[in-house]
């Protein structure tokens, strides 16, 4: 009997788990629906994980429009979970960097975004602030 010695195949790690916190519901809308903290620039490498992690009673997300120049190179459309999402950048508008989450018909949210460097104690404080419904998610 001869037996194959060979390389075991590698598999890959785990996704990062989505950094993201959503206001409880207050059934008035707000301006700023919660936070997220990507873990990089690159939208469309983010936008998966943080489309998975979104509650389970949003509808589909078929818009994304992000404010501010952190992000990079973004194309007109990209496929998550095996539908299109249409993306957008609003690099002109002043503010905080945020992200607009659309399901047309159904609404829209808005998440402040966490530039993925800012310091840890600061973003964790900014999650739960988001989580506990704070108004004002702004960096200290």
């Amino acid at each position: 009997m001869t037996a194959v010695l060979g390389a075991v195949p590698e598999h890959p790690g785990p996704p990062p788990v989505a950094r993201l916190a959503i206001a409880p519901s207050r059934g008035i809308p707000r301006r700023i629906d919660g936070a997220w903290w990507p873990h990089s620039a690159d939208l469309v490498a983010e936008l998966p994980e943080l489309l998975a992690a979104l509650p389970f009673d949003w509808p589909r997300i078929t818009h994304a429009t992000v404010n501010g120049p952190m992000w990079s190179a973004l194309p007109g459309h990209t496929l998550v979970a095996g539908h299109v999402v249409r993306l957008r950048r609003t690099a002109e508008r002043p503010g905080p960097h945020t992200i607009c989450l659309v399901s047309p018909g159904n609404g829209r949210w808005d998440l402040l975004v966490l530039p993925p460097d800012t310091p840890e104690p600061e973003a964790v404080r900014i999650l739960a602030a988001a989580a506990a419904g704070a108004d004002d998610l702004t960096p200290a």
